[in-house]
């Protein structure tokens, strides 16, 4: 016969359905945040970068390939044409002024300057035999108006017998006219030989003085080819570093031809290139920032080539630290040139975030979490982006790229 089950039995079995009921719904819960959590996106620390946005300068800038170079260089030419004979001195050693670095034949440039000496010898005498000709042609017509001179003379003198004779009645009219024509004839006589001397005497001139000219434009190229014979040593006008050298023994150089470079490395310049898009944003004096191998060096532009040459411009700039001990003969280096300076705005590092518009969906970490927000960005450089709105100073962003968590608003962080 059943009985029935006593008010305390029942309590406790109600509690133990409500206990287990409650357990139950923990179970639950706790399985959804766990579910969650695992749907939740979520990144490690170690595998991001992370930068801090901050107030300070940016200078928005183009970028450029430089190369250090010496601030003088000297190119040293053959003066000849010749070969090479000796090499003196090795590339990266140092020369003083007037120290052989180099040696070419002179055989063929002495050869060439002995025929040339021939040459004006040569002319020497055909000077000395001009001269002898002309003054001997000159002399021949000189006798020949002593001689009609002294004929002129005399028949002056007949023509006045003749008109002696006409007045007392011993002569007539005609002997006068033909003594008065003999006469005329004679002056006129005497007056081209007169006029021949002075053509003669201009035209010995004229000939002394080509032969002149001839003769001096000879001992300038004598005197050249001596000075270039004398120049055949090859040596440096100034003290410095031998950069570059022809080393080919025997090998042929022509007039003209590079032989060795010799730098002052006291001091430095910068060569650059840019793509000519920018061609009409480089100014002379524009600010720029030479960086090398870690270092920032600041300077000015001061040449930019009018040429383009296979989609690049050419520039040069000088450091106003010239000297630094970070520079370096044909050490590559990047090269900023400042187009546009902001001073004590909002700026965080460049990095791969980084998209380059103006408007931009960043991640700002805060308590172990990253949330999607949208930032105006302004100017740029290589190593800063401007803030213009989204971001204070002390706000932590990711700099990691972030392509792939576009639709994602919030990132979990892990340690």
């Amino acid at each position: 016969m059943d009985r029935a089950l006593s008010t305390d039995i029942q309590r406790q079995r109600t509690r133990r359905r409500w206990l287990l009921l409650t357990a139950a719904l923990g179970l639950l819960v706790a399985g959804l945040l766990a579910f969650r959590s695992v749907l939740q996106p979520s990144v490690r620390r170690s595998q991001i970068l992370l930068t801090t946005a901050e107030t300070g300068d940016v200078e928005a800038s183009l970028t450029a390939s430089g190369l250090i170079i010496p601030g003088h260089e000297a190119v040293l030419t053959s003066p000849i044409q010749s070969t090479i004979r000796r090499v003196m001195v090795q590339v990266g050693e140092k020369v003083g002024p007037g120290q052989t670095i180099l040696e070419l034949d002179k055989d063929l440039t002495s050869s060439a300057l002995a025929k040339l000496q021939d040459e004006q010898q040569q002319n020497r005498n055909k000077n000395s035999q001009l001269q002898l000709s002309l003054e001997k042609a000159l002399n021949d017509l000189q006798s020949q108006e002593q001689v009609q001179q002294v004929k002129v003379h005399s028949l002056q003198s007949a023509l006045r017998d003749e008109q002696y004779l006409l007045k007392i009645g011993g002569g007539t009219a005609e002997s006068v006219r033909q003594a008065e024509l003999t006469l005329k004839i004679a002056q006129l006589e005497l007056q081209r030989l007169r006029e021949q001397i002075r053509n003669q005497r201009a035209a010995n001139a004229a000939d002394v003085r080509e032969l002149g000219f001839t003769m001096q434009i000879q001992d300038r190229s004598i005197g050249e080819l001596a000075g270039k014979l004398s120049q055949s040593s090859i040596s440096s006008g100034q003290p410095g570093v031998l950069t570059w050298v022809n080393e080919n023994i025997g090998a042929t150089v022509n007039q003209g031809d590079p032989l060795a470079r010799v730098a002052d490395l006291s001091s430095f310049r910068v060569r650059a290139t840019i793509s000519d898009t920018y061609a009409d944003a480089l100014h002379l004096g524009d600010p720029v920032v030479v960086r090398v191998n870690g270092t920032d060096l600041r300077g000015i532009v001061t040449t930019v080539s009018p040429a383009v040459d296979k989609g690049v411009v050419t520039f040069y700039a000088k450091l106003d630290e010239d000297h630094h001990p970070a520079l370096r003969s044909n050490l590559r280096a990047d090269v900023f040139v400042v187009t546009k300076a902001h001073h004590k705005v909002v700026r965080v590092k460049n990095g791969p975030f980084y998209q380059g518009g103006k408007e931009q969906q960043v991640f700002v970490v805060r308590d172990g979490k990253a949330e999607q927000r949208t930032v105006q960005f302004g100017d740029s450089n290589f190593d800063h982006v401007q803030v213009l709105s989204g971001l204070q100073p002390g706000d932590e962003i990711i700099l990691s790229d972030t392509k792939e968590y576009t639709d994602t608003p919030r990132l979990i962080i892990k340690d």
